[in-house]
């Protein structure tokens, strides 16, 4: 019996030899990191936290809304320029007088921030009488300021049912408080739309207040030959400053008196 073994036959030599191309394999125990990528996150980092601390500090140094004035708020105040300011929710006449309607047909009169100023501190008011007649753009008031009288028209017709004793006793509450309690008068008027289509408010009024602002300042430095505060706003009481002859031009331009 014969037996049949396995016989190997030996493989064949390609003749090609295999090695690892040292460009493919993985390095070890080394990564790459791009320098410039990291400085701008850095960068970016510090212009962050420096809008963050310009922000903060605004905050910080921002007016707190505790701070506006009572006043301001109720009467709704608006600045013209730096130097005066009128009260947006009043009527005006162009003789700068003001009437603010109330209850039961009665009217607040006042006198305006410009006339104020434009007049400085007066010495006494004299007020009408309770009782007496009024007719709107006819004179109603008059203040004696250094040694002027001047006359103040009437915004409104009516029946003066009122008076600031005050302001009789402290003229002064005029300049402080023109719009409050610097209040002059209360007028019980009959036709109130028809006294009030004839006055002017809103944006007409804040108009007209700047026009006649520009006027002043053109009369001021030019035929007065009067010289401004710094930042060009006018010296309050510049009726003091003008002889008689100027200020009746001026009181019939402004106040439109005679």
């Amino acid at each position: 019996a014969s037996r049949v073994g396995n016989t190997q036959t030996p493989a064949k030599n390609s003749g090609k030899t295999h090695c690892k191309n040292r460009g493919d394999e993985k390095m070890e125990g080394f990564s790459y990191v791009d320098i410039f990528a990291t400085k701008g996150v850095e960068y970016l980092l510090v212009i962050g936290f420096l809008v963050v601390l310009v922000i903060f500090w605004r905050f910080l140094n921002s007016p707190s809304p505790a701070t506006v004035s009572t006043q301001e708020a109720a009467w709704n105040l608006i600045p013209i320029s730096d130097w005066f300011r009128f009260a947006e929710n009043l009527f005006y006449h162009q003789g700068h007088s003001w009437a603010k309607p109330e209850d039961s047909g009665v009217v607040l009169v006042g006198m305006d921030d410009f006339a104020q100023k434009l007049l400085g501190r007066p010495r006494q008011v004299e007020l009408p009488r309770v009782g007496a007649k009024l007719r709107q753009g006819e004179k109603a008031w008059n203040l004696h300021v250094d040694g002027k009288t001047i006359d103040m028209l009437s915004p409104v017709d009516g029946k003066v049912v009122a008076i600031n004793e005050e302001v009789l006793h402290h003229p002064d509450l005029i300049n402080q408080d023109p719009y409050e309690k610097g209040w002059l008068l209360k007028v019980r008027v009959r036709k109130m739309k028809t006294n009030l289509k004839n006055l002017l408010s809103g944006h007409l009024a804040k108009a007209w207040l700047e026009e006649t602002e520009n006027k002043l300042r053109e009369r001021m430095t030019g035929e007065f030959g009067l010289a401004l505060q710094d930042g060009g706003i006018p010296v309050s009481g510049i009726a003091m400053s003008l002889d008689p002859e100027h200020w009746e031009d001026v009181a019939r331009e402004f106040l439109l008196t005679d």
